[in-house]
């Protein structure tokens, strides 16, 4: 037990160190967070990071239809796995959906607004 609260503690500061680099603008912010690119600063357009969350979301509902329809076929029996998988994946849907209503909602404002 204490090696893994070592390897947790690791990881953590790990993770605080990229941030605090990120915050000093010494690493760019990759489409991964997790992603170190030391000595670059750019950052990923905003399309980037949409079309990376898209492809993301898609994944985890294809990985979620996959895992029920295996276990509807008998070839699986992990049931409480995949309805976690589903809903995972109807929650980061349905946060896409509410990022998106509000995407369109400010580019209505935008456009109402008098030159």
């Amino acid at each position: 037990m204490p090696q893994s609260i070592a390897l947790t503690q690791a990881r953590m500061q790990e993770s605080l160190q990229i941030n605090r680099e990120r915050a000093a603008g010494e690493i760019a912010i990759g489409p991964n967070p997790m992603d170190r690119q030391p000595g670059v600063t750019a950052v990923p357009s905003f399309s980037e990071l949409m079309n990376h969350k898209v492809n993301e979301i898609s994944g985890d509902q294809n990985r979620a239809d996959a895992m029920r329809t295996a276990v509807d076929l008998g070839r699986s029996d992990d049931l409480v796995g995949a309805m976690v998988a589903s809903q995972k994946a109807s929650l980061s849907f349905s946060a896409l959906m509410q990022v998106r209503n509000k995407l369109v909602t400010a580019f209505d404002d935008v456009m109402k607004m008098p030159l």
